[in-house]
């Protein structure tokens, strides 16, 4: 052998060996942020027209932004039962979650070594008498640090009202009894609404800074921007989107500060960013709701507006910015997790459907998910770019009694094309029989877990 060939053998080892070193990249710092009903269409790198989002805009655009990204549930708390477990919620026998603590989305994380951190809305607690002793509060669930609201922001409700739109365009930052709470201790009661934003914004960044020589996952649940919606006073009347877009602006003002503390941290390459919303936008309540154009529907329907949501994912050097079209969503989360903290996946749990995305974020390919099922009490099915509904409803209750309103059932199932018909207008049944036929035998098979 020559010694141009030993040069040559020694460079194809050392490639090699640098191909394999990049395809296992070190675990990440992980921060989710989880937004509360943020609409698929609220951000300008979404399409939004009036909405000024710069900083979310240049975490897509420094990232990947995915397309057809979907919310576990189309309400607050199966889509966070679905992020914490990686299980359908529809799917899971059972309500038991205090059983499942020590495997929810931090238990795994922290059992990998990560410190843990919530900030914001919970929500998987329900509203029990004593919310710092319950057996679900945070710090049970394997989550170092707490600092947020046991659920929503507008619940308890004043005596003798419902939380409608007139009690929304009346109230002011006080009127809901939320609580603010730090760890197990009640710090105010009730918070001004108007300072949510910013006060875990600040809680963030400091967070950020204490641990950053250390591995973490910092979960960060803003409770905005669920009705009734407050921004602080140097956002309000600021926004081309009315009370909503300044809410929405505080929002992305929030990013921007963690996305500076990242970098002033030094660990900007070392971190992976996960933007998302729990659900799509309560567009039924005017301007203390969002949209979700172009798709059809709200928050609490089995339309395409109630579960997908925007979803982003920046990690510099590791993440090649792009444009995602296959399908996610957000119990996904849980496996892609696991796979790049090397942590464990729960085993022959019922309803376990989480896709690790580890392949499409890290070598760009083809998301692993390619069906998703909707169950909003309106229950519709996705496989591809085709998509039937069983039954329908056009928004989660009235908006001014708050009462359920009926479910038209729907046989045979409407049959929408998403791929030319994302706003789901063109039901189109009678021409696709085979198409109805074979999406309901697939949906029989995702309930049963095949």
């Amino acid at each position: 052998m020559n010694k141009s060939h030993v040069i040559a053998l020694t460079l194809l080892a050392v490639l090699s060996t640098s191909g394999v070193q990049a395809a296992k990249p070190v675990a990440p710092n992980i921060i989710l942020i989880f937004v509360d009903d943020m609409g698929y269409g609220d951000l300008a790198c979404y399409g939004n027209p009036s909405i000024k989002t710069p900083n979310i805009d240049r975490l897509a655009a420094e990232g990947q932004r995915w397309t057809s990204f979907y919310s576990s549930g189309s309400t607050c708390v199966p889509s966070r039962r679905g992020l914490m477990t990686g299980r359908h919620p529809a799917l899971m026998q059972g309500n038991n979650l205090a059983a499942l603590r020590d495997e929810l989305l931090a238990s795994m994380l922290k059992s990998q070594g990560y410190s843990t951190a919530i900030l914001g809305k919970w929500h998987l607690a329900g509203y029990p008498k004593d919310f710092t002793k319950s057996p679900m509060h945070p710090l049970e669930c394997g989550f170092d640090y707490h600092y947020g609201t046991p659920g929503s922001n507008d619940v308890p409700r004043p005596n003798g009202r419902i939380q409608n739109r007139k009690l929304f365009d009346e109230c002011d930052k006080f009127t809901f009894q939320v609580p603010l709470i730090r760890g197990r201790d009640v710090l105010e009661m009730p918070v001004n609404q108007e300072l949510l934003t910013s006060r875990y914004t600040e809680e963030a960044v400091k967070w950020i800074k204490s641990k950053k020589d250390e591995r973490f996952f910092l979960y960060l649940a803003h409770n905005m921007p669920h009705a009734p919606v407050f921004a602080s006073k140097k956002f309000q009347g600021k926004s081309g989107g009315g009370r909503f877009g300044d809410v929405i602006e505080e929002v992305d003002w929030s990013v921007g500060q963690v996305m500076k503390a990242v970098v002033q941290a030094g660990i900007d390459d070392k971190t992976l960013i996960v933007f998302t919303s729990d659900n799509g936008p309560w567009t039924m309540f005017g301007p203390h709701g969002g949209t979700a154009a172009p798709l059809r529907g709200e928050k609490g329907t089995a339309w395409e507006g109630g579960y997908r949501v925007p979803g982003i994912f920046r990690w510099p050097g590791t993440i090649a910015p792009g444009k995602i079209d296959g399908l996610a969503a957000n119990l996904d989360l849980y496996a892609t997790f696991a796979t790049l903290a090397g942590g464990k996946q729960p085993q022959a749990r019922s309803g376990y459907v989480s896709k690790d995305l580890s392949g499409t974020l890290l070598r760009g390919e083809a998301s692993p998910r390619t069906k998703w099922f909707y169950n909003s009490g309106a229950v519709a099915f996705r496989s591809g770019n085709y998509k039937i509904h069983l039954s329908t409803k056009s928004r989660s209750s009235n908006p001014d009694t708050r009462k359920r309103e009926p479910i038209p059932r729907h046989n045979p199932p409407l049959l929408f094309d998403l791929s030319s018909d994302v706003s789901e207008q063109q039901n189109i049944a009678s021409a696709h029989p085979d198409v109805v036929a074979r999406l309901l035998k697939e949906l029989a098979a995702f309930r049963d877990g095949k």
